[in-house]
């Protein structure tokens, strides 16, 4: 019998239902694409299918070598660690069960063309006449605590810059590192340009995007002399999906490493010397699925419920003795013998006056409201 291949998109997953939906509208695109294979796909957390799930749908059929690409912008932690681990560790329990792993979407000509899009279908959402040299675009990245990753969205800003010619542009994120949507807006806000485009760079909607253009609104009550425009996000543009078509293929062409130039992991990066080698690991395990369909938010989780409280539980009382010995299919090896708890390393810059206290403060104030 000889080997079926089969595709699977992992994704981190969402409390809002409809990003959910729209993860599952792009595997269902991409099944269209590829027809030929089985395409599954799984989150890590806070929606079902889980990961494992979708496994476990593929080998029902047949598929005995998966082609597994991460459902994400950028190579961060859970493209780099919490994914790997999860399809590592399905494979050594399953045996004759092959799964090799591709890389992420990326800075590719073809996600170009999908964000340039929705710039322009923003620009033409509007009644008013302004020049490109009177226009600032401000791009919107997840926010990571990886400093590679976050690079990413400067040079998508650049790009976007020079390639419509804008008077101006600048980057942001919505949450772990700096500046934030709100103050990166207000300073924006300072130049002196008639328009202010806010892209958010995601694949979907969700609890971030919401804040995002909630966080625009705000700053743009205070700007009433400015034009404030919200694009749309990525999801299923169809040079998105030739994207996700293209990662999979190229794992088969040996094309499927990540740029691990400026990794965290692999080298000595500044303010982030003490990761080098950490063990490649899922953070997310304890709480795959949770949050899904929840009863008391009906898909749109504010954080105050049994969701948090699995979070919580998550950073707690987990301390453990193990080892890790395995790298995967990028090439990063992370192994050594250690002592953590289960949670994310501590970001150097927590304490930035843009950066994450802001965030945490405006959350403060969404629950008290």
């Amino acid at each position: 019998m000889g080997e079926k291949l089969g595709i699977m998109i992992c994704g981190h997953g969402s409390r809002n239902k409809m990003a959910a939906d729209q993860f599952s509208s792009l595997a269902a695109g991409l099944k269209k694409l590829m027809p030929e294979h089985p395409v599954e796909y799984g989150y890590l957390e806070f929606a079902n299918p889980v990961i494992s799930h979708g496994l476990d749908q593929l080998r029902e059929q047949g598929v005995t070598r998966v082609l597994a690409v991460p459902g994400m912008l950028f190579a961060a932690g859970h493209a780099k660690n919490d994914i790997p681990s999860v399809l590592n560790t399905y494979a050594a329990q399953h045996e004759g069960f092959t799964i090799e792993y591709g890389k992420e979407l990326g800075i590719d000509p073809k996600m170009m063309e999908a964000a340039a899009d929705r710039i322009r279908e923003a620009i033409e959402s509007s009644d008013n006449e302004v020049s490109p040299h009177e226009t600032l675009l401000m791009v919107v990245g997840r926010g990571s605590s990886d400093p590679d990753a976050n690079s990413n969205i400067s040079k998508i800003m650049r790009l976007l810059w020079e390639g419509f010619g804008f008077g101006w542009a600048e980057t942001c994120y919505s949450g772990v590192t700096f500046p934030l949507v709100e103050p990166g807006l207000e300073k924006a806000a300072q130049l002196g340009f008639k328009r202010i485009i806010v892209f958010p760079y995601f694949l979907f909607t969700g609890v971030l995007v919401n804040r995002i253009y909630q966080h625009a609104d705000l700053v743009a009550e205070k700007h009433p002399e400015i034009e404030f425009i919200k694009a749309g996000y990525l999801n299923d543009h169809p040079k998105v999906l030739e994207t996700f078509k293209e990662r999979t293929q190229q794992i088969l062409t040996g094309d499927n490493a990540m740029n691990c130039g400026m990794c965290k992991y692999r080298t000595q990066v500044l303010g982030f010397e003490d990761q080098v080698g950490l063990a490649q690991e899922s953070h997310h395990h304890h709480v795959e699925g949770v949050g899904s369909g929840c009863p008391l938010c009906d898909g749109e989780c504010t954080g105050a419920c049994q969701v948090e409280e699995a979070l919580k539980d998550d950073d707690h009382g987990h301390h453990h003795h193990h080892h890790h010995g395995h790298g995967h299919s990028h090439d990063h090896d992370h192994e050594h013998d250690h002592d953590h708890d289960h949670h994310h390393h501590p970001y150097p810059h927590a304490d930035h006056p843009l950066g994450t206290p802001t965030l945490k403060d405006t959350i403060l104030r969404t629950r008290k409201d």
